[in-house]
């Protein structure tokens, strides 16, 4: 079977878990014989090719009359906004996020060709809507049984390599918008998220906490929504010993410093430890738009000389910080699944999570708590920096049920969802 997959990201050019994610899948589908061919708006040649054929979109040249395009994006709309559309990025990627478009006009045929950044940025709505263009020719260029788009920003792509195509679209939610803002929801987001949701033949959620989203702030039938958690890929990945040069014991954010991932609770309950220990050192790991709103939060609290940012760690990096941690703390207010806290447990550390993440709904010895509850996270984080034996006891269940969470699994229950909606066409 063969699937034409849309992305955003992949690794090792990734700024979140969605790469992370769909790497995973992609090496777990091979194992199903699946042949993926996936487009990234911009491919860096570095790519592992052994997990799919990579199409750089930024290389394709779409063609077309006016009245050709205008009928191709029927009643799909993209409305400009001159604004940071969403909290990906920090204010120097900001400023470097542009798009340049190269057009030519011969005998009234247009052509296309854009040099995608595939970044988080300025022009992000723009981009998405010249990914779709570029998907249809893509679509139309190469054959396939099924359409697989991964989050909002290659939905509108998906939908216009179906209509060119007339295969089945699935598209997979690895996060909504409510997750990104809470309720204050950017409305052309939304509308792209639930498009869609609409015109897809099937809706793959990380979550039952995001397939409840779906039915009911999306309004799509649940007959339609199937949830096929996501996993961890540690292959070729060794332990990594490091030099402490410190002796207190350190507990670690590591994640988008965003609304969705909870660094202000983060901050309140270690300020609450501190009050009750001197040997106990914070680190938050990570970049984005509450960045600096966190800084002068932790320098208000006087928690400056124990309280450390990283800014956005990669690779091998995540590996060494997961090494110097003795505790990991993921409090997001709303977290689809969340793949670092199983990271985190596979690097021997035991984890705090909110009760709010996918991710909960499949972990049993990670210890979880509301993310608003400050207090019980404080409680938590002391115990397990104070009691060695209570430590131990998640590492090591932990560790024999994090291993337990296969890509190859997810996607054995994905290659059937393509055999469903291909019989169905």
């Amino acid at each position: 079977m063969k699937i034409l997959m849309f992305g955003w990201e992949f690794p090792p050019h990734i700024s979140g878990g969605l790469g992370t994610a769909c790497y995973g899948l992609t090496k777990g589908l091979i194992k199903n014989n699946t042949e993926i061919l996936f487009v990234v708006p911009k491919a860096y040649g570095d790519e592992d090719t052994s997990a799919a054929r990579f199409v750089n979109a930024s290389d394709v040249e779409t063609t077309g009359t006016q009245v050709e395009l205008e009928k191709l994006w029927g009643n799909i709309s993209f409305i400009q906004i001159n604004s940071n559309l969403v909290p990906y990025v920090d204010e120097k990627e900001f400023n470097l996020c542009a798009s340049i478009e190269k057009v030519e006009k011969r005998e009234g045929i247009f052509r296309h060709k854009y040099d995608f950044t595939g970044k988080y940025g300025v022009n992000l709505m723009e981009e998405v809507a010249r990914y779709a263009l570029v998907a249809a020719t893509i679509a139309k260029n190469n054959t396939f049984d099924v359409i697989h788009a991964h989050d909002w920003l290659t939905y509108a792509a998906g939908i216009m390599a179906k209509r060119v195509s007339n295969k089945p679209l699935v598209i997979h939610v690895h996060a909504t918008e409510f997750d990104r803002t809470g309720e204050n929801v950017n409305p052309n987001v939304f509308n792209i998220e639930k498009q869609g949701m609409e015109q897809a033949d099937k809706v793959i959620t990380v979550s039952n906490l995001t397939r409840n989203i779906v039915i009911n702030k999306y309004g799509i039938d649940p007959e339609k929504v199937e949830t096929v958690h996501n996993a961890v890929d540690f292959q070729g990945r060794e332990e990594i010993e490091v030099e402490r040069n410190v002796k207190d014991k350190i507990i670690t954010f590591l994640g988008r410093i965003t609304y969705q991932k909870g660094p202000e609770y983060f901050i309140e309950a270690a300020c609450k430890v501190m009050e009750r220990c001197n040997n106990v050192r914070f680190v938050m790991a990570g970049s984005g738009d509450m960045m600096k709103k966190m800084v002068r939060r932790v320098a208000k609290r006087g928690m400056g000389t124990r309280f450390h940012f990283t800014g956005f760690l990669k690779g091998e990096e995540v590996q060494q910080m997961f090494a110097l941690s003795d505790v990991y703390v993921m409090p997001s207010v709303s977290e689809p699944f969340g793949i670092s806290p199983l990271e985190a447990m596979r690097s021997n550390i035991p984890v705090i999570i909110s009760k709010q993440s996918g991710v909960s709904e499949v972990l049993k010895y990670a210890i979880k708590v509301d993310f608003w509850d400050v207090d019980a996270m404080a409680d938590l984080m002391y115990g397990l920096v104070t009691y060695p034996s209570l430590s131990k006891f998640f590492v090591r269940n932990g560790q024999a049920e994090v291993n337990s969470l296969k890509w190859e699994n997810a996607a054995t229950k994905i290659r059937k969802i393509y055999e469903q909606v291909s019989k169905n066409i």
